[in-house]
Parts: C-alpha cells; sequence; structure tokens
C-alpha cells in the first residue's frame, strides 16, 4: 500500500528516492522486503541490485543540542534521529561540557572518553545507527583535549580525533592540549574524515583529508552566531574545493556573553545546501548519493590538474 501511494503522489524519480530513504531508516523485515520488491521490479536494470544501491542513498542526521542538554535529553534525541531514518548521526563541539568553562575544567571532563564510550555505544548498537559524537572535553594523562569519538552500529569506538587548531582568540590553547595527527575511517564502507570547528579555516587540513580518499567530512562546532557568514562561506568553500560531502553540526544557546548560531548544514560536493538547521535545537536530515562524486570530480578535475610542487605551505 505504501508503494502504491508514494508512486501516485510523486514522480517515478522522486518515489524511489523516498522508498530507499524510508527502507534504510529501519523498517521492519516484511514491510521492508515488501518495498524492495517493489524498487526490484521498478528500478531499471543497471539498479537491479538492491544491495549496490544502498551504498548509494545514505541518510545523516545533525542534531543540534543546547549547551546544557542532559544525558535523557540527548538519548531522546537520538532515538527521534534513528526514528527518522538516520544512519549515521552528528552531534556539535563539546557538547558535554559547553566552550569551555575555565573553572575546574579538567573535574568537569570525560576521561579517557569512558564516559561518552558508556552512553554513545550501547545507543549505536540498540539503534543500529552510527553515532559520531561530536567532541567532548577529554582528560588524557594529566592534560584536556577537544576530542571527537565515532561509534559504528555495533557499538564499536572506530575513530578518535583531537582537534589540531585551539582558537587562541577564546584561550582555548591556555586549557586544552592540541592533537598531532589526522584521523580517517570508514562508515558503512564510506571514508570519512573528521575535524573540528576552528578547523575549518585550515584548508590545508581539509585538502590532506581529500586526498587521501575521504568521500564525507564531519565537522563539530561551536561557532558563534556573530560569524555565522564565515560559517557558512567557509563550509560550502571546503566543499565545493574538495568535491566531497560536508556535514557541519553547530552548537546553540548561550555561553557567558558568547551565542553560538546554530545553522547546522549538509553540503553537497558542488557545494550545495542538502539541508540547512536555523539557530534552536533541533534535527536535521539529508540523503547523500555518493554515486555523485564520481561524476562531479570527473567534470572538474582538480585533484588531475593539481601543482603540487609549486605548493609551499
Amino acid at each position: 500500500n505504501y508503494s502504491t501511494i508514494a508512486a501516485n503522489k510523486f514522480d517515478f524519480n522522486t518515489s524511489i528516492l523516498v522508498l530507499v530513504f524510508v527502507v534504510f531508516g529501519g523498517l521492519g523485515n516484511m514491510l521492508g522486503s515488501v518495498i524492495a520488491a517493489a524498487l526490484l521490479t521498478a528500478l531499471p536494470e543497471a539498479l537491479r541490485s538492491f544491495a549496490d544501491y544502498r551504498m548509494l542513498i545514505y541518510a545523516i542526521v545533525l542534531i543540534l543540542v543546547m549547551l546544557a542538554t542532559n544525558n535523557d535529553d540527548f538519548k531522546a534525541l537520538l532515538r527521534r534521529a534513528a526514528a527518522e531514518g538516520a544512519d549515521t548521526a552528528l552531534l556539535p563541539e563539546t557538547w558535554n561540557t559547553g566552550f569551555f568553562p575555565t573553572d575546574h575544567l579538567p573535574e568537569r571532563s570525560d576521561r579517557g572518553g569512558e564516559a561518552v564510550k558508556a552512553l554513545c555505544a550501547p545507543l549505536a548498537r540498540e539503534l543500529n545507527m552510527n553515532i559520531v559524537a561530536g567532541s567532548v572535553s577529554d582528560r588524557r594523562g594529566g592534560r584536556v583535549y577537544n576530542t571527537a569519538y565515532v561509534f559504528d552500529r555495533q557499538g564499536a569506538c572506530l575513530a578518535a580525533y583531537d582537534k589540531t587548531h585551539l582558537f587562541t582568540p577564546m584561550g582555548e590553547h591556555e586549557h586544552y592540549a592540541a592533537g598531532d595527527h589526522l584521523t580517517t575511517f570508514s562508515l558503512d564502507g564510506h571514508k570519512c574524515g573528521l575535524l573540528i570547528c576552528y578547523d575549518l579555516r585550515f584548508p590545508e587540513l581539509f585538502r590532506t583529508l581529500a586526498l587521501q580518499g575521504v568521500e564525507l567530512l564531519l565537522l563539530p562546532a561551536q561557532w558563534p552566531a556573530a560569524r555565522r557568514y564565515h560559517w557558512e562561506t567557509l563550509t560550502a568553500a571546503r566543499a565545493i574545493e574538495n568535491q566531497f560531502f560536508l556535514a557541519a553540526c553547530n552548537s546553540c544557546g548561550t555561553a557567558g556573553e558568547t551565542v553560538f548560531g546554530g545553522a547546522s548544514r549538509i553540503l553537497g560536493p558542488r557545494g550545495e545546501l542538502l539541508a540547512a538547521a536555523g539557530a534552536s535545537e533541533e534535527i536535521v536530515t539529508a540523503a547523500l548519493d555518493f554515486s555523485v562524486l564520481a561524476e562531479v570530480r570527473n567534470s572538474i578535475n582538480v585533484f588531475h590538474d593539481r601543482r603540487p610542487e609549486l605548493y609551499r605551505l
């Protein structure tokens, strides 16, 4: 019944996208099988393999949270994201402490990711959803790092990244230690990279990850509303110049005198805006079609035309 309604309401191409998106959101086996059978009948020969088509359409959700969100609210937002069909959820920067309390920061921080792992690993398993857990203030070896942790659908911690560029105008470098390496990982067969907030102003990082084959760049942030134009311009520029998908999740709310701007966004490899959020707490979702990456990169082949022998960075 659902497939008939969808086909009647939308044109052929749109109905395929809607159905695939819903199926991958985690419908029960019986309903999923019915819809898959309808799709296989309708799709052209080149797309008859449902498993192959699954890799083309990928749902990513951004969860904007207020700085004071507690664990129960956090879990409720992730469960809503899973119910909306998310394959991967992305959270903002330092959601456990805000950006950032200067008083008793070590005491407020996580301990080697213990708290975020205890919270996110079981949720990832329960919801069958990858969780890129934004970043947390994380104390290790007597120092505090701004660290992002990544969990796959089985709850395994796949990767961790310590923010490499600390925001000196607000004194982040006086309270946090900087990371010393980049990180890549695979989510459901797609190579991903992870950077944090102020890293956005350093294009060398993004190009380095693009040259390593990253298809999706994930960027948690605590970006102030006063510089929203920079946020929108730079995220679009990084997606365009590196020809990959970019998902940027920013915090909202107020910490001290700083108002954080929200405006989380998901961009395609041409810089097109696939989804955008406002300034308040919400969930934003987009479907990513990874099959377009080859087309975009072949049409304007900047990686082929690079002249690295001329670059002195």
